[in-house]
């Protein structure tokens, strides 16, 4: 019989998808193997790396984030690194191809460019006009590599010899600028030639001069370019060009830029060749050269905001009052690109929207965002293509006016921006509806991660509240590779938490918010979103096996969960201002805080679970007086919360689905009794709401586990699979293609819903995307990482088949049912290196190896 082959991959560098200009000295090592062996288990490994370290065989079953077997990396350092794998059986692979990972500049001393600030004369108000900063420079003769390091206080697009280097937007994004500043690393040998050569940039204010809410130079009152470029010739010797005093500015053609409003563009202000050499800048002003603090600078740890998909419009419409109204079919992030042709000086206006309220674009819901982009055409023969640079918007409808002649397919077209996250988990069952939600989820995730967890896309707001990633990363962590992206925010978490004294309610957390609010009712701690600090990581480690991610976060975890002992009384948190099971669809339109659950009972509850899950954290570390601590504080926290909000059988003061959710899936009753009569008084308000959705924020997460905990899970699907409104799939009936904010974020008649926060694109309420990866399809981790895989399907709500799919860090792992003729049939493909237990209904569980494993039972 012919020997089945072991194949390694590539090997994987951190979180990196391209581990150029990584900030990692010694960065961990990860593989994936790929063989036909049943039950193939990885028992020793090989690394070597590109400077001769060999590691001889390793034995260990280790293949996720292994540490790395070399000397430290220095500045500037390229290595390569390759693995082989032995197998338990005595099976062997071939080295796997080289991979190669560089490092950035680690030190604060490799720094030497300076701060090039347009000058105050050309600065307009926040939110005006994007400034052109120039030099020349001469490469000296053959070049071995080129290296561009790059920031910016504001946004920046860089050009070298007049092509654009790197294909990222809105860079260098946004991070707690005050406390750490992300720079990107390009290799730009390809774009130098020997002589003269020239380096530009277009800076504009965006996150750190621009408005955000009502406040604008959040940051500063100046924008400027950090940029330094490396040439290494071939005769060894090295030039560096640095920003500086001898940097020219002047404006360009994009006359005014917000992430809020929009962007002016007059084609005819553009300087032809200004980023190429010999262009004639005498004309122009100097930068003035100001100092930063290069210990603020940060390689990133995840994918930078790319275009990353243009859709064509699906209909053109005509509105009532006679306006041209595009709708490409799907709300989004991002911004259009358009391809016109006219006489100069003409306008072309971009409006953009959401939805349509009476056939026309409904803009009430983005409050004071303006989302106009203009485009004054120069006349040239040719059609002109332009898209903007330094903003987007949330839409799926643009209004087009002033358009000349005749607007043709293809002329206009939306460009989808968001972090690059690399895509990892798929479902599908036999509800189309169930799967548009899906569709919706994984939208919303895309429209709300532009370079960070966003709320929304479109009016002005935009930011990174802390209590909607914490409730919607179970799911973020299975639809896309999002470690490396969320390690960098929580990083933000923890230097805002450190510096304001407290989780502040959305991260970045800028100076200006800081000073303007301290008032407790916006800025003090509150449960749920402050939880973000001990969850988020916690979540992450389960589904990436990240042990130092969690190791790096701990300090914050303990500082957050110490915060809330002192506030509490009698281990009850029941005072100062608190969010809330937020967006209650009970609560009045213009009061979302106004839920029907006691916000005391919702923040004890929280209590008590990041206490206990920061006693476990600490057992992992090792840290066993802290584990006890924490584990007695959780104790004494479920026994308060009993005291207060529970009856001896198991009623609870609080009679609402949110409460009886909580206190369900956070372990918070005693003994079976309770928690039978708990979970049977929840069933029973479901129902009496006509299984419709009776949570916000804090319940919907929650909900249908807490119905499924209490066996109730045909209440649960009824719920889930619910068409009226409160529901998930209302929206879906009405067209939706993003989650909303509100339930009803529009109404029956199509009209949108009253409240000032209506937005048609919030993924919090599309957590319940994780219930249908774990329960509804069945794949869950038992272990971290997915080491060990949880099959535990529970078909319901008339679904003939279910599936979902995971890349996990050990390969591609998959469940699927179907029903058909009296039999349920599972097919579980379980990757290499890791196993799997199997759980189905009134059968044994069933513990199965690597493989792909077919099981059938009466159905």
């Amino acid at each position: 019989m012919p020997v089945t082959r072991v194949e390694v991959g590539p090997v994987a560098i951190e979180h990196h998808r391209d581990p150029a200009g990584i900030g990692e000295p010694e960065p961990r090592l990860s593989w994936r193997v790929t063989t036909g062996i049943p039950g193939w288990r990885q028992q020793a490994y090989e690394i070597e790396l590109s400077d001769g370290t060999a590691t001889g065989r390793v034995a260990s079953r280790e293949s996720v984030l292994v540490p790395w077997p070399g000397a430290p990396m220095g500045s500037r350092e390229r290595r390569g690194v390759r693995v082989r794998v032995h197998g338990a059986d005595g099976s062997a692979s071939d080295w796997s191809p080289w991979s190669w990972a560089e490092t950035g500049l680690l030190n604060p001393s490799d720094w030497q460019a300076r701060a090039a600030a347009p000058p105050l004369e050309l600065l307009g108000a926040p939110d005006g006009p994007a400034l052109l900063l120039r030099r020349d420079f001469t490469v000296r003769g053959p070049i071995s590599r080129a290296r561009l390091y790059v920031t910016a206080h504001g946004l920046y697009e860089m050009e070298l010899n007049g092509q654009v280097v790197g294909d990222d937007v809105l860079a260098p994004g946004w991070t707690a600028y005050h406390h750490r500043l992300l720079y990107r690393t390009h290799d730009v040998t390809a774009l130098l030639r020997e002589g003269s050569n020239a380096i530009g940039a277009t800076l504009a204010d965006g996150w750190y001069r621009g408005r955000t809410f009502d406040r604008t130079n959040l940051y500063g009152d100046r924008i400027a370019l950090i940029a330094q470029l490396e040439i290494a010739y071939a005769d060894g010797s090295t030039d560096v060009v640095t920003t500086d005093g001898t940097w020219r500015c002047a404006t360009g053609p994009i006359t005014a830029t917000g992430l809020y409003d929009g962007e002016k563009h007059d084609a005819r202000l553009h300087p032809d060749g200004w980023s190429s050499p010999g262009f004639d800048d005498r004309r122009w002003l100097p930068a003035d050269a100001l100092p930063h603090d290069p210990a603020l600078l940060a390689a990133p740890t995840g994918p930078p905001v790319r275009r990353t998909e243009t859709l064509s419009p699906v209909a053109m419409l005509t509105s009532p009052s006679g306006k041209t109204i595009l709708d490409f079919g799907q709300n989004i992030a991002g911004r259009l690109r358009i391809r016109v042709q006219g006489p100069p000086g003409h306008t072309v206006s971009l409006r953009h929207a959401e939805v349509l309220e009476h056939g026309e674009l409904a803009l009430r819901p983005l409050r004071g965002a303006a989302a106009v982009d203009e485009y004054t055409l120069r006349g040239d023969p040719e059609p002109e293509i332009w898209e903007p640079r330094f903003t987007t918007h949330g839409f799926r409808y643009a209004q087009i006016d002033g358009w000349p002649g005749q607007l043709r397919p293809g002329d206009v077209m939306a460009v989808v921006c968001h972090t690059d996250m690399r895509p990892i988990g798929a479902f599908a069952c036999s509800d189309p509806l169930l799967n548009r939600l899906h569709d919706n989820v994984r939208w919303s995730m895309r429209g709300n991660y532009v370079s960070l967890p966003t709320d929304c896309p479109q009016r002005d707001e935009r930011v990174g509240w802390t209590g909607d990633i914490q409730i919607f990363t179970p799911t973020a962590a299975f639809l896309y590779d999002s470690a490396g992206p969320l390690a960098s925010w929580l990083a933000d978490l923890a230097a805002e938490q450190s510096a304001h004294g407290t989780v502040p309610p959305f991260v970045p957390w800028p100076p200006r918010y800081a000073a303007d609010h301290s008032d407790p009712s916006w800025a003090g701690p509150t449960a749920v979103w402050g939880d973000a600090a001990v969850l988020v990581p916690w979540t992450l480690y389960q589904r990436f096996g990240d042990l130092v991610l969690l190791r790096r976060q701990y300090p914050s975890m303990k500082t957050w969960v110490d915060q809330i002992t002192t506030l509490t009384r009698g281990r009850l948190w029941d005072e100062g201002f608190q969010y809330g099971d937020w967006l209650d669809p009970a609560a009045p339109p213009d009061r979302p805080e106004k839920a029907r659950t006691d916000p005391a009972l919702i923040a004890t509850a929280y209590h008590a679970r990041s206490a206990a899950v920061l006693a476990e954290t600490a057992a992992l570390l090792g840290h066993a007086g802290d584990a006890a601590r924490y584990s007695e504080l959780a104790r004494a926290v479920r026994n308060a919360f009993r005291r207060e909000f529970v009856t001896p059988s198991g009623r609870l003061a609080c009679d609402t689905q949110t409460a009886y959710a909580l206190a369900l899936t956070f372990d918070l009753l005693n003994g079976p009794e309770q928690r039978e009569r708990a979970g049977r008084r929840l069933a029973e308000l479901v129902a009496a709401d006509g299984h419709r959705i009776g949570t916000g924020f804090v319940g919907t997460p929650l909900i249908c586990d807490a119905l499924c905990a209490a066996g109730a899970y045909e209440t649960a699907y009824r719920l889930l699979t619910q068409r009226e409104c409160p529901s998930w799939l209302y929206p879906v009936t009405m067209g939706a293609t993003t989650v909303w904010e509100r339930w009803d974020s529009m109404l029956p008649d199509g009209t949108v819903n009253p409240g000032e926060m209506t937005s048609f694109n919030h993924y919090a309420l599309g957590a319940v995307a994780d219930f249908l990866h774990r329960t509804v399809a069945g794949l869950a981790p038992a272990a971290p990482g997915y080491r060990r895989l949880l099959v535990r399907p529970r078909p319901g709500g008339g679904l003939t088949h279910a599936s979902a799919s995971l890349d996990t860090p050990y390969g591609p792992a998959a469940v699927s049912w179907n029903i058909g003729g009296g039999t349920l049939t599972l097919t579980v493909t379980v990757p290499p290196g890791t196993s799997a237990l199997v759980d189905l209904p009134d059968r044994a569980e069933q513990e199965v190896a690597a493989g792909t494993h077919t099981f059938s039972m009466p159905w």
